[in-house]
């Protein structure tokens, strides 16, 4: 038998090492700070870089990274997800126009889907919903507010007695949009959708990852669990 070829190795054609290339996605994507930001950043650690190099290895390389800790999580994903999703949406500035970006997330506050439209009506819904099902199958419970989409897409998918929808039901979903304003600020608002798509993608995989919930786990048990996220992160692209 033929032996397979390994796949080419993304960092072939940079003088960058791989590893100042995954410090620099991570920094832009996880913290709010501006491609100036990390530059300077990097700069006081000895590493000179423009900030439009930067810019760049996050468009090329962040859709990678995150498309490979989906891969790694996917399988723990999947026994737990199927339990209860939170979906809501959050309307985004781009170039003057309202958009919107809808998000779920499970109830343990691991963001499922994200995906931007410029409208918020029956066929967004819709086609938000199919996307996430596509991936994840069905939850026992959606809960959500109370957007008439959300209820015509459900009847249209003939899951409509699974919605649930209470005053302060969803609050696991609003609270889900805080990181994400966070670095829209940092990034002074999107130029296009595409961007929004893309980067809403990258930032939901990045979140998931390095989401410990220190709040609920003892000092010990967080150290603990940041040092294996570091550990898995640093084997992403190796």
């Amino acid at each position: 038998m033929a032996k397979l070829k390994p796949p080419p190795n993304p960092f072939r054609w940079f003088d960058s090492s791989p590893e100042v290339i995954r410090l620099v996605v991570l920094m832009y994507v996880r913290y709010p700070l501006s491609l100036r930001n990390v530059e300077d950043l990097l700069h006081e650690r000895g590493i000179d870089i423009c900030y439009e190099t930067v810019r760049k290895w996050v468009d090329r390389f962040g859709p990678m990274f995150a498309s490979e800790i989906r891969k790694r999580r996917v399988e723990a994903m999947r026994q737990h997800t199927h339990w209860k999703w939170h979906l809501d949406e959050v309307y985004v500035k781009i170039n003057g126009e309202m958009h919107y970006l809808w998000r779920a997330v499970d109830h343990e506050r691991e963001v499922l889907e994200s995906f931007a439209t410029k409208d918020r009506d029956k066929a967004a819904a819709l086609k938000f919903m199919r996307k996430l099902m596509k991936r994840h199958g069905c939850a026992k419970t959606i809960t959500t507010d109370g957007l008439r989409s959300y209820r015509a897409a459900m009847k249209e998918l003939s899951i409509e007695d699974r919605q649930e929808v209470g005053r302060w039901a969803n609050n696991r979903a609003e609270n889900s949009h805080q990181p994400f304003r966070r670095r829209e600020r940092a990034m002074l608002r999107f130029r296009r959708m595409k961007t929004l798509q893309q980067f809403a993608s990258v930032h939901a995989s990045f979140h998931n990852h390095f989401n410990q919930e220190r709040h609920l786990v003892s000092r010990q048990t967080y150290k603990d669990r940041r040092s294996a996220a570091l550990a898995e992160w640093r084997a992403v692209m190796g």
